[in-house]
């Protein structure tokens, strides 16, 4: 009875690790795929950090040399170069979120404004991503899905900012598109060699002149 009575007050034990096993056996699992996310990151990083140092096209070495592992290790995170650079890609178009804030401005025109502004600055940001997506968007399904996904969202953001004489009208509304597409700013700052404030300078200049060119618009 004395024994029973001093079991009954004894605490439950808390579950052990099977005895046959190491205790270190049993958070290895969770060591092991801490380690694999770590990898991971580094060869995205790397791809990054090449890409926007100019390399378009990073091979799996360079990756590998610069996130210091091995050639396998990127395979086996990633089945082939289409993918890392899918990843990249999504991981470079998060930035794009900063462009769908709330603006801070009221009225379409400051808002307008607003809107060139953050684009521009993104644009500029991510120009060395977009051109690294661009020279292998034609052959990944991925990239290219991303890519139309942009253009859609910019587009959709667009049109609902400006009054309906804008939005209605085709030719000013695909000119005001067009003007502030990341094409238009890569042709300037890359093809056409201006700095960025110049470059800012001619798209800013375009859209006044077209809005100046509408019929008299409500702010």
């Amino acid at each position: 009875m004395v024994q029973l009575n001093m079991a009954a007050k004894q605490p439950a034990m808390r579950p052990q690790a099977p005895e046959s096993l190491p205790a270190s056996t049993a958070v290895e699992p969770d060591g092991r795929r801490r380690r694999s996310r770590q990898s991971r990151d580094r060869i995205v990083q790397a791809m990054l950090e090449l890409v926007e140092a100019g390399d378009v096209t990073p091979g799996a070495e360079a990756v590998a040399a610069r996130a210091a592992v091995g050639l396998r290790s990127v395979f086996r995170h990633f089945k082939d170069m289409e993918s890392l650079y899918a990843e990249m890609t999504f991981r470079v178009a998060q930035h794009y979120e900063a462009m769908l804030a709330p603006f801070e401005t009221s009225g379409w025109r400051n808002q307008l404004a607003e809107m060139i502004e953050r684009r521009l600055t993104t644009f500029e940001r991510l120009m060395p991503f977009k051109r690294a997506a661009d020279a292998h968007r034609h052959e990944s399904p991925a990239l290219q899905a991303n890519y139309t996904s942009s253009l859609a969202m910019m587009r959709s953001r667009l049109s609902g900012l400006l009054p309906a004489a804008l939005a209605d009208d085709p030719v000013r509304f695909e000119s005001l598109d067009l003007l502030l597409s990341f094409d238009v700013w890569q042709r300037l700052r890359v093809d056409q060699g201006l700095e960025s404030v110049a470059a800012r300078a001619v798209v800013e200049g375009q859209v006044a002149l077209l809005l100046a060119a509408a019929a008299p618009l409500s702010d």
